[in-house]
């Protein structure tokens, strides 16, 4: 329900499949994470015997907003990202801009100096991807309104064409 009922933050979901497969996803959730709260739960029922009308045009603004944001991103000097098939943020390539100094002399030497960079200079925050295991690439979610993932992409484009020197 995280993605499809707009709950992403709530942590709760269900799956559906071949018994075998679902007894061996419940083996291995058991291990990882803590059961879901009552207040989880009952969003997740009150959302699956809910309306269903609005998801059809809150998929087409998701994908609008992902096509915005991947023109935006790959137009980008040093930035580059392909499309996601199904989710609500990019992985934004950052090779081509490490190496580069910031205009108080600051390396950008990690996808972690170009999380802080970018908050630091163009006021927008960014998941650098080594968390992912996915360095040098940062995440940026895209799940805001048009006019707000404009102007992310707007201040990021400026923090690193204009905030960052080549080597």
């Amino acid at each position: 329900v995280s993605k499809g009922h707009c709950m992403t933050g709530w942590r709760i979901g269900y799956g559906v499949g071949p018994a075998e497969l679902i007894r061996a996803m419940a083996r291995l959730q058991s291990q990882e994470t803590n059961g879901p709260c009552s207040i989880s739960q009952a969003a997740a029922v009150a959302a699956l015997r809910g309306p269903l009308d609005f998801i059809e045009p809150h998929n087409a603004a998701y994908q609008r907003r992902r096509d915005m944001v991947v023109r935006a991103i790959n137009a980008t000097e040093g930035l580059s990202c392909d499309p996601p098939d199904g989710a609500i943020y990019v992985f934004v390539d950052a090779a081509g801009v490490v190496g580069r100094r910031t205009a108080a002399g600051r390396v950008i030497e990690t996808d972690l100096d170009l999380a802080d960079h970018l908050l630091e200079a163009g006021g927008v925050a960014v998941v650098p991807g080594t968390g992912f295991g996915m360095s040098p690439f940062f995440r940026l979610c895209f799940a805001y309104s048009d006019d707000q993932m404009r102007e992310a992409c707007r201040r990021i484009r400026q923090a690193v064409e204009q905030g960052l020197e080549s080597p």
